[in-house]
Parts: structure tokens; C-alpha cells; sequence
């Protein structure tokens, strides 16, 4: 008799989604701190990130790369997104950049840190758009944790002050009357996952204020302490902790037109700018400015103060508090600069209200023979800057 050979049928897998943590918080939490973190604890996890920043020039991305020498492919693995908000003005851009990661298939996991005044709630709606084929994001990638980040040395200042943006000279005109608490607010009911950052500058009680606030805020939320953004990965990746279907149930769920969301640039009077400069800092003038000081004395006052000039080491500036910037309404800057007693060496900068820090960076490329230059794109920024 004859045999008939039925062929076995293979089923079609769905294409693997791309998962996604996408951190939050305001300017200063400590986000590429943590970016650094995760990637240099990935566990084999191939991670792509994403990096936004408001300013024209992108400090975390090159912090990110300066800190990750020895990951391999680091330009082929992270997006730098600047100028602008990924909530908004790069909405679009965000779209675009998310589903060419995740059409590649290279990556298990893809990371994407807002910029300092980025909404997360409108980052989550972009995943739910569709482009100009019809595709939606979410088809190609997933949210899987939504995480923000607070400084807790700086929150309560922030949240519970009752000035107004035109007193720390940051609002958007003469009749903006808001504050940056709606924001902080914003970042927090939208969360699946806070963490409370430099809990190393706060007190128990302080902590313990901190999350009680916090759990009111956003009750459903998991909430860490943290210090220098340390905590173990599986808390904020592949958790499964982002659920759409309730997202799609918040109040301000979709409540804006793609397209007519008022840039947070303008709703909350944040804007950002650029200080460059081929000559280096005077120490004791960079000093007293960061302090808030005088730098007018008197003649008699030279030789006594002669023995209380700051150090011209890196040291003398690190960790120090203080508001020369807070009263010109600067409430973060972020960068490299050059001391004029440290020629060789670069410096890394970062405030945050109150607080400073900086530490030696590593050494300028004009000091670096040619011949040990990267063999790769970095060539190209090295000589445009």
C-alpha cells in the first residue's frame, strides 16, 4: 500500500519584542550614574541605550562613553538625542531611533534615559503611535519598567517650596506662575519603579520621610534607598512591572493630540544654555563664585588671605556646597572644564541645586600623541572640538 508523509507544519514564532526601562527624574537625580551602572554590571545582557538631553550638547552620552572604554561597539550601541525633549520636540525622533534598535535584533535589552525635565508618562504614550507605514512601536518593542529617579538631598527643597519659577528666574514669561513640584509630581505617579538617590547625604529620619511621601504619592510603586545609583539590575530590568492597560487608564492618558504637547521647556520655564571658553578657570575665582562669595576685597585684606587661597588641586572643589549658581537660577549644569594649574588634565563637573562635585577627568587629547588617538569615529569629534 502507499505510504503518504504528512510534512510537519513549523510554527511561526512572533517576533521577540524589544524590552524597555526607561528612567526619569529630575535634573541631578543621578540617571547616567545609574546608565553607567547598568552598563557596567549587564550580567551578558547586550544593552542599547538611549540618551536625551535638552541642551544642544549631549553631556551624558559623552560621559557614558568616556566611562565604558573597554565596552566594545559603544557607538553602534547608544543613540545620543539632544536639543530637545523626547516627551515632545523628538517625539518623532524617538519613534524612529527605538524601532531601528529593535528591527536589528542584536540587542537584549534596550535602556532609555529622559532628559531631567522629560515627562513619563508621554514617553510611554509614544509607544502606542504609529509611524507613517501604520506600525506601531509597540509591536516591536515593549515597556517593561518605568523608573524614576529622586535626589534625595535636594527633593524636599524643591517639592515643598512655595516659590515660583520667576523667583528662581527659570519661568517661561511674566505670567507663568507654576513650579517645578507639578513636574516632580508628574515623575513620580508615573513610575513602577523610584529610587531614593544620595541617601548617603540624608539621615534615617530623612529616609524614612522621603518614602513615606513617596508612597503617597504613587502607592503602587516599588521604592529603593540608594547611594551613587547602586542597586542590583533585576530590580529595574525585566521586572514585567509596566502594564499598559492601566497606564491607558491614567487621567492624562492621551488627554493631548499627538503632536500638540506643550514642551515641558515651556510649561514648567526650564530652559538649558551652553558656556564654552578656550581659556581656562582661575581657581580662587571659580572658588568664590561656586560659594556665592565677594570677589571684590579690600587691598588690606590681600596679605592676611594670602594662606586661605584654595589649593589649585582638583581636591579644593570637590564636594562643596554652596549658592553662587542657585542665586543666578541655575539649578543643574553638568560638563568638563580646565583649571589653570592643571593644563594637562581635564575636569568633570556636576551640580545639582545645592551641591557640587568634581573630580579629575582624564587627560586632554592635545596632550595625547596622535599615534595613541582611537582608530575609530571619535577621531572625528576629537578634532571638531
Amino acid at each position: 500500500s502507499k505510504k503518504i508523509r504528512m510534512k510537519k507544519t513549523a510554527k511561526v514564532r512572533a517576533p521577540r519584542r524589544l524590552p524597555v526601562t526607561v528612567l526619569s527624574g529630575f535634573l541631578g537625580a543621578g540617571k547616567t550614574t545609574l546608565l553607567q551602572h547598568i552598563l557596567h554590571n549587564n550580567e551578558s545582557l547586550r544593552i542599547a541605550v538611549i540618551v536625551n538631553d535638552m541642551s544642544e550638547v549631549n553631556i551624558d552620552a559623552k560621559l557614558v562613553k568616556r566611562s565604558l572604554p573597554s565596552i566594545s561597539n559603544v557607538q553602534e550601541r547608544m543613540v545620543e538625542m539632544s536639543n530637545g525633549c523626547i516627551c515632545c520636540t523628538l517625539r518623532q525622533d524617538l519613534l524612529v531611533e527605538v524601532t531601528k534598535l529593535a528591527r536589528r535584533g542584536r540587542f537584549d535589552y534596550l535602556v532609555i534615559e529622559g532628559s531631567g525635565i522629560s515627562e513619563p508618562l508621554a514617553v510611554a504614550e509614544t509607544f502606542t503611535f504609529q509611524d507613517e507605514d501604520g506600525t506601531s512601536l509597540s509591536s516591536v518593542a515593549r515597556l517593561d519598567t518605568m523608573v524614576t529617579m529622586i535626589d534625595g538631598h535636594n527633593f524636599l527643597r524643591d517639592f515643598q517650596s512655595l516659590d515660583q519659577l520667576q523667583e528662581r528666574k527659570m519661568a517661561a514669561g511674566d505670567d507663568d506662575d507654576r513650579n517645578i513640584a507639578n513636574l516632580l509630581c508628574d515623575q513620580i505617579e508615573f513610575a513602577n519603579v523610584i529610587l531614593i538617590n544620595k541617601t548617603d547625604l540624608l539621615s534615617e529620619d530623612k529616609i524614612k520621610l522621603l518614602q513615606d511621601l513617596v508612597g503617597h504619592l504613587n502607592p503602587d510603586a516599588v521604592v529603593y534607598p540608594t547611594t551613587f545609583s547602586c542597586l542590583p539590575l533585576d530590580k529595574i530590568l525585566n521586572t514585567g512591572l509596566f502594564d499598559m492597560e492601566k497606564a491607558q487608564n491614567n487621567a492624562g492618558w492621551l488627554k493631548e493630540a499627538p503632536g500638540t504637547h506643550v514642551p515641558e521647556t515651556l510649561e514648567y520655564g526650564v530652559s538649558s544654555f551652553v558656556y564654552r571658553a578656550r581659556k581656562p578657570f582661575h581657581p580662587e575665582r571659580l572658588y568664590k563664585c561656586l560659594l556665592g562669595e565677594d570677589e571684590e576685597e579690600d587691598d588690606d585684606s590681600d596679605e592676611e588671605d594670602e594662606d586661605k587661597t584654595p589649593d589649585a588641586d582638583m581636591q579644593t572643589l570637590i564636594n562643596r556646597s554652596g549658592t553662587g549658581l542657585l542665586d543666578h537660577g541655575v539649578v543643574r549644569s553638568k560638563g568638563f572644564f580646565w583649571l589653570a594649574t592643571r593644563n594637562a588634565h581635564n575636569g568633570v563637573w556636576s551640580h545639582a541645586g545645592g551641591l557640587f562635585h568634581f573630580e579629575q577627568g582624564g587627560t586632554w587629547w592635545a596632550e595625547v600623541p596622535k599615534e595613541e588617538w582611537p582608530d575609530d569615529a571619535i577621531i572625528e569629534e576629537i578634532e571638531k572640538e
